[in-house]
């Protein structure tokens, strides 16, 4: 990575457009979840790029790229949805972009429950969950990328964890309920 990124630094245009290939489809997913919206996702991620392009030279290749990136991006996204002047919630992007699962049926019912209760959970629970869970991030990272205290991200980690397992149990009681009427 910090090859391509002097590369890119010296003006390689190829090797900017390799860093694109290699980002650009999570950018975009990432992007959906926090606008709701494909246009919008869309344009985030092109501006985000855009800015990485323009602003590269600042980058300090002793660091990350990947949270740099996604911090760029999220405030990319804030600023499209502040234009839109409108509040949009953050995305089912679980609905939109289900899980590839080989199992059981019964398995995949457990998968299914578990997204629709990610879904269920309040938007400043739900983007550290899918940074941290779907894509990897440490909690410094996501603290960078979103641009939050440590300790604030791992607080909203803990309470959506929380708030996951609650609802979880819910969909057990519901599905042991069900079974018994069987």
């Amino acid at each position: 990575m910090k090859e391509n990124i002097r590369k890119i630094k010296a003006g390689d245009k190829e090797a900017f457009r390799m860093l694109y290939d290699q980002y650009a489809d999570y950018a975009l997913r990432v992007a959906t979840v926090i606008t709701k919206n494909r246009m919008y996702a869309a344009d985030a991620v092109q501006e985000a790029f855009i800015r990485v392009y323009s602003n590269i030279h600042s980058f300090d290749e002793d660091k990350p790229f990947e949270p740099w990136l996604y911090r760029i991006l999220i405030n990319e996204c804030n600023r499209i949805l502040k234009n839109q002047s409108k509040t949009i919630p953050i995305s089912n992007y679980l609905e939109s972009h289900p899980p590839i699962i080989e199992e059981d049926a019964y398995h995949f019912q457990e998968y299914e429950e578990l997204y629709d209760a990610i879904k269920g959970l309040e938007d400043i629970n739900k983007v550290p969950i899918v940074l941290k869970y779907l894509k990897g991030f440490t909690e410094l990272e996501i603290a960078n990328i979103l641009e939050l205290n440590v300790n604030t991200v791992k607080s909203r980690l803990f309470k959506g964890r929380e708030k996951l397992r609650k609802m979880m149990r819910k969909f057990d009681e519901g599905r042991n309920q069900n079974e018994k009427k069987l």
